[in-house]
């Protein structure tokens, strides 16, 4: 029996699973930053990409199930986005931090009104793939802004 993921804030709203690149670079770090702060704000909940790029089978049929995938990448390379096409997982909104006029540097060359730059860019939908799996997204914003209305 497959067990389909719910929602980060525990009901049974559409599954939400945000995997940033955590690269070593400034806007790789704020990918992971971003995806921790959307979890704890309910956006969805936090995977990691290392683990999906060594094909754990847990993982990848979790990923597949989710209602909605997230890739939260640092730059142009796409490592992230890569790792998950590359695992069958298709992203429903892909968020490029460079794409956002973060430019790339040193690892803590950020500030945090950069980390909220990558959540609000989540939270708008920017990366959104109108063509990709995802929940219905009528009520985005409403509840506790996992997109399922609750």
């Amino acid at each position: 029996m497959t067990e389909t993921p719910t929602c980060s804030c525990g009901s049974k709203e559409p599954a939400r699973l945000i995997f940033p690149c955590a690269g070593q670079a400034n806007t790789g770090q704020l990918s992971n930053l971003a995806a921790v702060e959307l979890t704890e704000e309910g956006y969805g909940s936090i995977a990691c990409v290392a683990k999906l790029a060594v094909g754990d089978e847990g993982l990848v049929k979790g990923a597949k199930n989710a209602d909605e995938v997230v890739v939260i990448d640092g730059c142009a390379l796409h490592c992230a986005k890569k790792i998950a096409l590359a695992q069958g997982v298709v992203p429903a909104q892909h968020v490029v931090v460079t794409d956002l006029g973060i430019a790339k540097g040193p690892s803590k060359d950020y500030i945090l009104e950069d980390v909220e730059t990558v959540v609000s860019a989540c939270w708008q939908g920017i990366g959104r793939d109108a063509h990709a799996p995802g929940p219905e997204r009528k009520d985005e914003g409403a509840g506790c802004g996992c997109g399922g209305g609750c």
